[in-house]
């Protein structure tokens, strides 16, 4: 093709040079390096004058530097009057931010390298089911609580889960604490308003989304054209004034299944969160199969209202300072489905927070199939996989788009219950597959997608047929 030039960042250079290859040209020479004092450099060392200028990197690495580096090399293409410049980048950066968990005293909780883990919703799960009930001075339920501590041990030792010291559950909340929260003591009094500040129920610290920024950084360095892959927000192009392409890795995925997973047709697709649904549900639509969901669900144990309301202004209502707990009897669902429970509660306390993890679906005896688009910590989809052979899954797949597998991500995976970790090469995974093993991890190349998807775009072609089908 003529009067096409694709210029690589440093962040995959495999994936340029295989995109280049199904395009059949090469890539042009830049030199891309840093000054001492840490900035930058970029030089371009063929001529860009009115071509239609492609500039590949994909969101991973050091991200800061890497994204740094595309905006300074579109617009070093756009300063040497390029007709057009198209941002690809595989893995779009700052497109999703995960929850980060903090302390009790407001500070990020980083995850550190254990030897063993329990792919619990909550470490150490103390009974099937959880009810809550808040009995008054004259309610029925009033010694439903001693009786029910007598036969329920709720007070056995559990693993942490965080790092030494943080035994309390609040610090275990994926939620940032309100700074000057305070923390409620057994038999403590204190008025509803403490409650909402000590387990910051309803109420959270603002956490600012780039998304907008991004666009507009892109924009700004002037970037023409955006083309990137399964975006974890379908609404995330709405930040741009540019055309945004969002491939989709769908396709390659539902092909893997039909060649590579043994008797497929009796496989169940599997969405490891709410959120991924109808991603999922897609997969299974094209192929026929079952479908599976896995709900998480949060529940505050504290008193819903203004946080200036007392105690006493709802009717001198006090608050049991433990839930009340009862084993509920598994029921048969209509239509062969199946619905199961996996709830924990904190052996302090102070909690006031229970956590449900529910399968809707049935998967025994069957092949499970987890369809996710993205895996930073991998906390999710370890958590499904446990779930899934709890209830009787013979095998578990996780198939992933993009796999950034920060922190001890493939430590925790390497412990789970996935059998196999079916991952595109949007983000270099050499060190993935070193990690655990070329009989346990599968690379969907999706160099052709991306090749054929600046083939047509170049020539002013459709590439609705690559949403489909794929190439």
């Amino acid at each position: 093709m003529s009067g096409i030039v694709i210029f690589g960042g440093d962040s995959h250079p495999d994936l340029v040079k295989m995109i280049c290859e199904n395009v059949n040209i090469h890539p042009s020479e830049v030199t891309l390096g840093k000054f001492s004092n840490g900035e930058t450099s970029i030089s371009i060392g063929e001529s860009v004058r009115e071509k239609d200028v492609y500039v590949i990197q994909s969101g991973c690495g050091q991200v800061n530097d890497t994204f740094i580096q595309l905006l300074i090399l579109i617009s070093a293409c756009k300063s040497a009057s390029a007709s057009r410049v198209t941002a690809v980048l595989p893995y779009f950066c700052y497109s999703r931010q995960p929850d980060i968990p903090y302390t009790a005293k407001g500070a990020p909780l980083i995850s550190k390298p254990k030897e063993h883990y329990t792919f619990e919703s909550r470490a150490g799960t103390a009974v099937s089911s959880v009810m809550t009930q808040r009995p008054g001075a004259d309610s029925p339920f009033k010694s439903l609580d001693s009786a029910i501590r007598s036969t329920i041990n709720l007070e056995h030792p559990q693993p942490q889960r965080g790092p030494p010291g943080l035994s309390k559950a609040m610090s275990l909340s994926r939620i940032p604490m309100i700074p000057g929260g305070k923390v409620q003591t057994p038999g403590a009094t204190s008025d509803a308003g403490e409650l909402f500040n000590s387990q910051n129920a309803g109420y959270k610290l603002w956490v600012v989304q780039a998304g907008t920024l991004i666009a507009n950084l892109l924009t700004a360095s002037g970037a023409d054209h955006v083309i990137t892959m399964d975006l974890h927000d379908p609404q995330f192009p709405g930040f741009f004034d540019i055309p945004v392409d969002n491939l989709y890795c769908q396709p390659l995925q539902t092909n893997y299944i039909q060649h590579n997973i043994p008797n497929y047709k009796d496989a169940v697709i599997v969405s490891p969160d709410a959120g991924g649904a109808k991603r999922a549900t897609a997969i299974a639509d094209n192929l026929e199969l079952s479908f599976a969901l896995i709900h998480k669900e949060r529940r505050s144990q504290l008193l819903k209202g203004p946080p200036d309301a007392t105690l006493t202004s709802g009717g001198a209502l006090p608050v049991s300072p433990r839930p009340l707990v009862t084993n509920l009897a598994p029921q048969e669902m209509k239509h062969s489905a199946s619905v199961s429970s996996n709830a924990s509660v904190s052996s302090t306390s102070s909690s006031k927070y229970i956590q449900t993890t529910m399968l809707v679906g049935d998967v025994r005896n069957k092949v499970c199939i987890i369809v996710d688009d993205l895996v930073d910590t991998s906390y999710t989809i370890t958590r499904a996989a446990k779930l899934l052979k709890d209830q009787g899954a013979t095998k578990v797949y996780a198939l992933i788009t993009h796999g950034i597998f920060s922190g001890d991500a493939l430590d925790r995976i390497r412990q789970s219950s996935i059998d196999k970790l079916i991952i595109s090469n949007t983000i270099p995974q050499n060190r993935t597959v070193d990690f655990l093993g070329k009989k346990r991890v599968e690379i969907i190349d999706v160099s052709r997608v991306f090749g054929e998807a600046i083939r047509r775009i170049h020539n002013g072609e459709s590439i609705s047929m690559l949403f489909e089908h794929g190439w």
